[in-house]
């Protein structure tokens, strides 16, 4: 199966300005065909999934603790490799890839986790800096990005700052700002609201939903139903590694 590689996208920059184009609801950003995966002690984690994610979409993957949800997260971003199946990411076969090839098809995915996971003796500017410098990116580009996005996501106030000196929507925000500034294609989000309240994790789901707005595919695993049912947006729910509901405009039903 292959998928042909995309055109060259806008920068988030161009998007930010308007000067991108309008996400393309016929290029698929992901692709799972009949993708089943197996851990050597036999574990089936994945059985038979198939599911194609559109350029812009915005995608609740649902289910109970083990359903899966973890394992599809793994290998997109090339963590695991599928025992069958293919696992295709903007045009990138994942199976057929070199590894020198890997960090490249990484930077098309952006990465958000329940507990943050950013650097205490790092400042907010820093934290989001270090995902650029990593990647051997020139000082000169680093600046104007970072400040982008901590524009974006609203903590350019907040740059010198330290983690510990953060509230927990606030780190959160800098977490966003982190995945975002290497111009990904997608954004995974693995619980993101987990360990916030209900009012500040309202505040960072319309904080996605604006990056979605601006063209950035967005996949987030919750189990925050109260928030999957007031959006109406695609749900993907999984169970004992299958897929068994693939909605669009849908809540989080009680089986999930």
């Amino acid at each position: 199966m292959t998928v042909a590689p995309p055109s060259t996208p806008p920068s988030l920059f161009d998007r930010l300005t308007g000067r991108g184009h309008e996400p393309r609801p016929d290029h698929p950003v992901v692709v799972l065909h009949d993708v089943t995966m197996r851990y050597p002690n036999g574990k089936e984690a994945l059985k038979d999934v198939d599911l194609v994610v559109p350029e812009g979409d915005f995608v609740f993957l649902v289910g109970p603790s083990g359903a899966g949800k973890s394992t599809i997260m793994k290998l997109l971003i090339r963590d695991e490799l599928a025992t069958r199946g293919v696992v295709i990411v903007d045009g990138d076969d994942l199976a057929r890839i070199g590894r020198r090839a890997v960090p490249r098809v990484r930077r098309k995915i952006g990465i958000v986790f329940q507990d943050f996971k950013l650097l205490p003796r790092k400042t907010v500017w820093e934290n989001v800096a270090f995902a650029l410098e990593v990647t051997g990116t020139p000082r000169s580009r680093i600046r104007p990005a970072v400040d982008r996005v901590l524009a974006l996501v609203g903590l350019t106030a907040q740059a010198p700052q330290y983690p510990a000196q953060l509230s927990g929507g606030e780190q959160q925000r800098t977490a966003i700002a982190r995945a975002l500034v290497h111009d990904p294609r997608i954004i995974i989000a693995d619980e993101p609201t987990g360990n916030l309240d209900p009012v500040i994790s309202w505040e960072l789901i319309q904080l996605l939903l604006r990056i979605n707005e601006l063209g950035v595919t967005i996949l987030m695993a919750t189990h925050d139903a109260e928030v999957v049912t007031a959006l109406r947006k695609r749900v993907v729910a999984l169970e004992d590694g299958r897929v068994i509901r693939d909605e669009t405009g849908a809540g989080y039903h009680r089986e999930d």
